[in-house]
């Protein structure tokens, strides 16, 4: 039976969906921003006149767009406000989190939902961390490329399979990776091009079976095999925070490692990129002293990848 297990980090909560040992789904969180569902007092500082639209400022300091004004909401005075989707970062610029006026009770966003472990068993996490790392994700007789851009994902299909085989083959890896990488919003789907619209309605129908339970809309496959899927974007995926923060995200990575490092020794070494160490939080390091009960050394190499870091015990 599938279930959610969540593992609380040190600067991010992961959360896995697991059934027989496979993960089905993922979701990580990096705390700190406004999320999803967080209602909340704030202040409303613009809105242009005769708009339904503003932005509005939080306690923590960041400012979100707000919809749906109603015509008495005026700049600087206060307004509940819920979080409809977190702020979104892209390359040379951050998407602000969506608002709308609530007159719901104020409460938190809720996190990854599921039983709290410890770790996750060895390598479920380190799989889909990878998958997302690399936006590559291999098949049989193909491979699929995952790439966010502002605008939408999209999945590229490509293999030496014949074209009506590599994209059904294709079809059960999207969803799976749909769903590990926690997609969401436009996706765009580039199949090989299927001029037989039998062939391409194979494709739709094993799309439509493969993505059941999932909600979202879909486009039938063009003639030229793209196939459009959008579904309520409410945080960023796995695959787009790896993405816009590769050095922040090894720095977490790095951590989890320290953390299930096993082998006796009072001193745990982290050897990693400079830029990783720089990515560092003021007190991660300290978190991480405190939760393995080690003293922590560093040691830069910049010979390493960014995901290549390592952590090991020492004796002294």
């Amino acid at each position: 039976m599938a279930e959610w297990q969540v593992e609380h980090g040190i600067g991010e909560t992961r959360a896995i969906l697991v059934d027989g040992g496979e993960v089905l789904a993922a979701r990580l969180d990096w705390p700190g921003g406004l999320a999803a569902g967080l209602v909340e007092d704030a202040v409303l500082i613009t809105r242009a006149a005769g708009s339904r639209r503003g932005t509005a400022r939080f306690a923590n300091g960041e400012e979100a767009l707000v919809d749906q004004l109603p015509q008495d909401a005026c700049e600087g005075a206060p307004i509940r406000l819920k979080i409809l989707r977190s702020a979104m970062a892209e390359a040379g610029r951050l998407k602000r989190a969506q608002a709308r006026p609530t007159k719901d009770a104020p409460c938190l966003a809720l996190g990854p939902a599921g039983r709290v472990v410890g770790s996750f068993s060895e390598g479920l996490w380190e799989d889909a961390w990878t998958d997302a790392w690399h936006g590559q994700i291999a098949f049989a007789g193909g491979t699929l490329t995952v790439t966010p851009t502002p605008a939408m994902t999209v999945i590229d299909v490509d293999g030496d399979l014949p074209a009506r085989a590599l994209a059904l083959a294709a079809v059960p890896q999207l969803a799976s990776a749909i769903r590990r990488l926690d997609l969401a919003g436009s996706i765009a789907i580039d199949f090989p091009t299927l001029s037989d619209k039998a062939d391409r309605h194979a494709v739709d129908v094993a799309l439509a079976a493969a993505l059941s339970g999932w909600p979202h809309e879909r486009t039938a496959m063009s003639g030229f095999g793209l196939v459009q899927l959008v579904a309520r974007l409410e945080r960023p995926s796995l695959l787009h925070r790896l993405a816009t923060n590769r050095a922040g995200a090894a720095a977490r990575m790095l951590l989890r490692r320290a953390e299930l490092v096993r082998e006796p020794g009072h001193v745990v070494l982290l050897t990693a990129h400079p830029a990783v160490r720089a990515a560092m939080n003021g007190d991660w390091l300290d978190q991480l002293t405190r939760r393995t009960g080690r003293t922590i050394r560093w040691q830069d190499d910049a010979s390493l990848a960014l995901d290549g870091g390592f952590a090991q015990a020492l004796q002294a």
